[in-house]
Order: structure tokens, then C-alpha cells, then sequence
């Protein structure tokens, strides 16, 4: 009978926690818009090469958010992971200065914000289904 009412009280916290990404509708709308802007800002800017890769803390507290529920408004509103999100905006940022042939692969590595290149090949490749080398050649 314990482990039942503690079922059904936790049902309850879940239900209503779900149920503020509804209420809060008007309130978070364009919160993707928002995220989108600060990840462009922050490819624009020397942050990748000073800070390293934006992290879903950082992209809550640059929106006054805590990093939970940023990330589950993210879920919400996009069905992947805030991290994902940031790792697809990494790539698109990638593909575009792949295609700049006076820079090596790692150079476009340490100014996305990767230590070392060799995460940045393996993340792209497992993307992309090609190494950057690879899809140089190829576009």
C-alpha cells in the first residue's frame, strides 16, 4: 500500500512538471529562436577557441535558465537533447568551414573549440558518415 501511494505521488510530480511546459507555452516562446542566435553568436565570436565547446549550462545560464530545465525545454520543443542540438549546430558550422581549403582539418578543429582534433573528426564522421577529409573531396 506504501509503494503504491508513493507510485501515485510521484505520477503526480511527473504529471505536473509536464504540465508547466504546457501553462508556460507564451511564456518560453522562442526559446529555440533565442538558442539558435546565441549558437550563432558564439561560432561569430572567439568563445570556441578561449572556452571549447558551449556546454547546456552555459547556454542556460546565458538564458536565465536552470540547466535541467533548459534541457527538457529542449527536449520538449525539438524531441532531441539540448547537447545534440548543440553537437548538429557544431557540424552545420563545420560544413560550412570545411570548405575553406587554406585551413587543415585541424585548424577548423581549434576554432569550433575542439582540444583535440581527433574529437572533432570522430564526432563529425559519426554525423556526417564521412570524415571531414572525406566530405572535402567529396562536395
Amino acid at each position: 500500500m506504501i509503494v503504491s501511494n508513493i507510485e501515485l505521488f510521484l505520477n503526480y510530480c511527473i504529471r505536473f512538471y509536464d504540465r508547466q511546459f504546457i501553462t508556460r507555452d507564451i511564456v518560453h516562446k522562442g526559446i529555440l529562436e533565442r538558442f539558435e542566435v546565441l549558437l550563432n553568436n558564439y561560432f561569430q565570436t572567439d568563445k570556441p577557441q578561449t572556452i571549447g565547446l558551449p556546454s547546456v549550462a552555459w547556454c542556460a545560464s546565458e538564458m536565465n535558465l536552470s540547466a535541467n530545465y533548459f534541457g527538457d525545454l529542449i527536449k520538449k520543443e525539438t524531441g532531441i537533447t539540448a547537447q545534440e542540438y548543440i553537437k548538429a549546430k557544431v557540424i552545420d558550422v563545420a560544413k560550412e568551414k570545411i570548405f575553406d581549403h587554406s585551413k587543415t582539418v585541424s585548424q577548423i578543429a581549434h576554432e569550433l573549440g575542439f582540444k583535440y582534433p581527433q574529437h572533432f573528426i570522430r564526432l563529425f564522421k559519426q554525423k556526417v558518415g564521412e570524415s571531414p577529409k572525406e566530405y572535402r573531396i567529396m562536395s
